[in-house]
């Protein structure tokens, strides 16, 4: 017996640089946050706007509680209750007690 080929749909052809632009995005971000020396995802330290540090779930290309916005994400900060841009921040230009009060103080879990 002879196997049919599987055709792909012309819609399936429309998709596939729509996710190969999204995977290039992704490498793109990831890219920029280890060069510029931040660890890649989970518990990250940041600094919002107004100078707050507190620790944030950052995920390259995946942004629940926050717009991305490339290097920077708009979020609710937990210290200053107002919402704010942050970034990430290298964990070691920071003192003992900022990266302490920075891990005591974590945003909300996700939604």
């Amino acid at each position: 017996m002879r196997r049919r080929r599987c055709d792909r749909s012309p819609g399936s052809r429309k998709r596939l640089p729509a996710i190969m632009m999204v995977g290039a995005a992704v490498a793109a971000e990831t890219a920029a946050v280890r060069r510029r020396g931040y660890g890649f995802g989970g518990r990250v330290v940041v600094r919002c706007r107004d100078g707050h540090l507190f620790t944030t779930l950052w995920l390259p290309g995946v942004s629940v509680k926050a717009l991305r916005l490339g290097p920077w994400r708009f979020q609710r900060c937990p210290v200053g209750h107002h919402w704010s841009l942050v970034t990430p921040v290298d964990r070691s230009s920071l003192s003992e007690d900022e990266a302490s009060a920075a891990a005591g103080v974590r945003d909300t879990g996700l939604p």
